[in-house]
């Protein structure tokens, strides 16, 4: 027995546009895709990085970091001790080597003086909007005090603490906040060479 030809006579009797298939996957998985992507490229936007907060540059392709200031901070034997209460209240002393404290010159030769301000830069590790910059004032001695709004929950943050002026040097420590006292040493790397 023989198959019956086709019927190349019948047609679909609605419009192609009709057509469910055309519809879903010609015309609507592409719309869902471009929609999507436009609202990736939106949230992409609005949660970007922050830029990198230290002493960096680029150079050609290479990237270095200036390290100066942390070396005179080792070279001139700096160490501090920051206090922070519940209430916002940071007490920070800068203590300068015994040896300097007897002689009244730094290490380097220059006269020994206590800046008037210091800066300190409280910067989270992943939320900008959180990063604090404060200016510690010279309250007696090696005692300088501010105050700053911090997050009371417990995250990673970079602490800086920095002097502009004629000696320009920074002491740098990585700590978990809140919590109450936090040691600054010089870095252990310029040890080495």
């Amino acid at each position: 027995m023989s198959d019956p030809a086709p019927n190349f006579k019948h047609q679909d009797t609605q419009p192609w546009y009709k057509n469910y298939m055309v519809i879903i996957f010609v015309i609507g998985m592409p719309a869902v895709v471009v929609i999507a992507c436009i609202w990736f490229v939106y949230y992409s936007y609005q949660i970007r990085d922050s830029v990198v907060r230290d002493d960096w540059y680029m150079d050609g392709k290479t990237l270095y970091q200036d390290v100066s200031r942390d070396k005179l901070t080792y070279d001139l034997d700096l160490h501090g001790q920051m206090q922070l209460a519940d209430n916002g209240d940071i007490v920070f002393y800068l203590n300068y080597p015994e040896q300097s404290l007897q002689s009244d010159e730094l290490l380097n030769g220059t006269p020994l003086v206590y800046p008037e301000t210091l800066e300190l830069s409280i910067s989270h590790a992943t939320d900008i909007k959180k990063d604090r910059d404060v200016v510690l004032q010279h309250q007696e001695a090696n005692k300088y005090s501010a105050q700053v709004d911090l997050d009371p929950l417990k995250a990673k943050y970079y602490l800086q603490v920095s002097n502009d002026g004629q000696n320009d040097w920074r002491m740098q420590d990585v700590a978990i906040l809140p919590r109450a006292e936090v040691s600054f040493e010089p870095l252990s790397v310029f040890s080495e060479s």
